[in-house]
């Protein structure tokens, strides 16, 4: 398999999650200014969409979206329970997690305040529905390290990596004690602080 990324966005969740599965995984860093990875091919022939993650699996299929790939990579490694089983309650839980990550925070909020070309008005919108979204993550965490549990899983790695944008993005998270507890916690894993070593030697 190959997974390309680049450094600092959620493709930074698939690569926490294969240093947790103990899964060997060629990665490829792709450039957002010209659309080329690091050994010069085109990234719209692997990806027509243009952005990451993507995966390339050892047969030439290439998975796209970050949900989908992060479920993936937790089902190559049952046994660390990075995701419930397919057909249970809690996996429907965790992929109710994923989209929430998806829509309501990534792309509905974080990724509006960091276009220049989205006007003011749009980015105090985007900080007040924020604000709410942020709100029920903080309140799911009140009794639990992970969001569904006890296990870190896909969706906290999906969380952790957007959470992280909030500095730059302006948002402030002092309001959020369990989203802040939260994300020491997983800064502490081993698997992030490996990728943040990756990361650190470029």
């Amino acid at each position: 398999m190959k997974l390309f990324y680049t450094t600092g966005t959620c493709s930074t969740a698939p690569r926490i999650l294969l240093a947790e599965a103990g899964i060997a995984c060629e990665q490829e860093s792709v450039s957002f200014k010209n659309k080329q990875t690091a050994s010069g091919a085109d990234y719209l022939l692997i990806n027509p969409n243009g952005y990451v993650p993507a995966l390339q699996l050892d047969d030439g299929t290439v998975l796209t979206e970050g949900p989908a790939i992060d479920q993936y990579i937790a089902d190559l490694a049952p046994e660390k329970k990075l995701a419930p089983a397919n057909g249970t309650t809690e996996r429907y839980k965790l992929q109710s997690w994923l989209n929430f990550i998806g829509t309501e925070l990534h792309k509905g909020g974080y990724s509006i305040l960091f276009d220049r070309g989205a006007a003011d008005e749009w980015k105090n919108a985007a900080r007040a529905k924020l604000a709410k979204r942020l709100a029920h993550a903080d309140a799911a965490l009140a009794d639990r390290p992970y969001l569904l549990g006890n296990d870190f899983g896909a969706a906290d790695a999906y969380l952790y990596v957007v959470l992280t944008w909030s500095e730059h993005a302006g948002v402030d998270l002092s309001a959020f004690a369990h989203l802040r507890a939260f994300m020491e916690r997983v800064a502490a894993r081993p698997s992030v602080q490996a990728v943040k070593a990756a990361d650190a030697k470029k």
